[in-house]
């Protein structure tokens, strides 16, 4: 089966709104992660992957019910989808803050944050085809 993905207007307002949430979600992980890192004194892979799953556990949450309306009774499973597909996101996020932050000398939070939008595009399409799908 090909899959071909439907740039209509629902498409593109799923995106935006994914996009919308995925910024409230950088507060989340930002935050977190600064707070772990900075005042817990916390090692900077732990912190960032702690800030990185509560903003996904939030994410989930306002993705579900906004961004793609999901009434999907089994939202456990549903969650379980999005959890699997974040932790594959976790890995090439700490892969990529790793390559700028500890090889290339690039500041952490400049690494973290262009981490977080190489990591954001596989979220979406992801679980625009996988966890949301109708």
């Amino acid at each position: 089966m090909d899959f071909v993905l439907p740039f209509s207007r629902t498409f593109l307002y799923k995106f935006i709104r994914f996009a919308l949430v995925g910024v409230s979600g950088i507060f989340v992980d930002f935050g977190t992660t600064w707070i772990l890192k900075e005042k817990f004194k916390i090692h900077k892979y732990i912190a960032n992957s702690c800030g990185f799953l509560l903003a996904t556990i939030t994410n989930y949450l306002l993705n579900r019910y906004w961004t793609f309306q999901s009434n999907d009774p089994k939202a456990f499973q549903q969650f379980g989808k999005f959890f699997a597909i974040a932790l594959v996101g976790l890995i090439f996020n700490n892969i990529i803050i790793y390559i700028l932050n500890d090889r290339l000398k690039i500041n952490f939070y400049l690494s973290k944050a262009f981490a977080i939008a190489a990591v954001s595009i596989w979220n979406f399409f992801a679980n625009y085809i996988y966890t949301f799908a109708t």
